[in-house]
């Protein structure tokens, strides 16, 4: 199943897709950090056990902490901080997938029902308000700075997702006014994780601020192939429910691009189809976005920002663990899930 055919000649990029990453280097400290997120929330396994339990699905990738410990690594050392701190993004994320599943009425997420639908909304956005507050306390056990950089970071994300949510139904939306959501919804998070990486291992003030610059150009990578696997992914791939940006009339890059592009009048039938949601909408936005080259140019974008965040990069001295952080932005633009 998917949300627009992947098999259309725009999802093919003809390039090689890259492999689960090695993340070796700190595989010991992932576990540190998944310890210190399992013990977070130890004491609700009998009252909320099977909300608890259920996390395990919504914690795939760990892009954030796996990010936040690797540029440590690079920077020197890991210390017992960063593993509080790994946790303490991946709390974040966590709750923010929890509350998206609410607002996209998404019925799949890894393969298995959301919280949404297996406990209701009311309980899903409780449990993220939860994972909420249990990621701040969390920070202030590593010092004020930290819950500094956290409270930031997250006010971004909840004000990106805010304006997404407000900008629902706007066909008019600006590249601009799309940048501006996902600089905050998705690269807020991944910058902060690559800044305190970088701070929490003594780097210096100018390290970190390149490092977090890596940070945020991987997260608009990241959050650019997200938006064209709702398009053209595999919902069996991604193991998530796709389609949700049309579904909702949330436009992304590659629909933002194609309306530019079109012709006034066919920019404005485009519009409609999008509006009313008409049997072969689909079929007709797949057409808008071939013609135009969007999903093309959403490509070269994302690429752009991955060749940022590897200059970024260049601070760093030689080491495994910078040759992985340089892997990671290609997965980033290139990934199917």
């Amino acid at each position: 199943m998917t949300a627009l055919d992947p098999a259309h000649p725009a999802h093919a990029n003809g390039r090689h897709k890259p492999s689960v990453l090695p993340f070796g280097p700190v595989a010991a400290d992932l576990d540190a950090t998944d310890r210190v997120f399992a013990s977070t929330l130890a004491s609700y396994k009998t009252p909320i056990g099977g909300l608890v339990q259920h996390l395990k699905h919504y914690r795939g990738k760990r892009l954030r902490p796996t990010l936040l410990l690797l540029v440590a690594r690079a920077c020197g050392t890991v210390t017992p901080a960063h593993h509080t701190l790994g946790a303490v993004v991946e709390m974040i994320h966590t709750a923010t997938l929890v509350h998206d599943d609410v607002l996209d009425e998404a019925d799949t997420r890894r393969h298995v029902r959301t919280v949404n639908v297996e406990w209701g909304n009311k309980a899903a956005i409780l449990f993220g308000d939860l994972l909420f507050t249990h990621a701040f306390h969390l920070s202030s056990t590593v010092d004020v700075r930290a819950c500094q950089l956290i409270g930031e970071a997250t006010n971004r994300v909840c004000a990106g997702e805010l304006k997404q949510v407000s900008e629902r139904g706007n066909l008019h939306l600006s590249e601009a006014d799309y940048f501006q959501i996902i600089d905050g919804k998705t690269a807020a998070l991944t910058e902060v994780s690559a800044r305190m990486g970088a701070l929490y291992a003594g780097a210096g003030d100018e390290v970190a601020e390149q490092l977090a610059a890596y940070g945020r150009n991987l997260g608009l990578a990241f959050q650019i192939a997200d938006d064209l696997l709702d398009l053209v992914g595999s919902e069996q791939t991604a193991g998530k429910t796709l389609g949700t940006d049309l579904e909702q009339q949330k436009l992304t890059l590659p629909v933002i691009h194609a309306l530019a592009k079109l012709s006034p009048a066919e920019a404005n039938r485009l519009r409609d189809k999008l509006r009313t949601g008409d049997a072969g909408h689909r079929a007709h936005v797949a057409s808008a976005l071939a013609e135009t080259g969007s999903f093309d140019y959403a490509r070269r974008r994302a690429d752009e920002f991955t060749r940022n965040a590897r200059s970024a990069l260049t601070c760093l001295p030689a080491s495994e663990c910078r040759t992985i952080l340089e892997q990671l932005t290609e997965w980033s633009a290139r990934r199917e899930k």
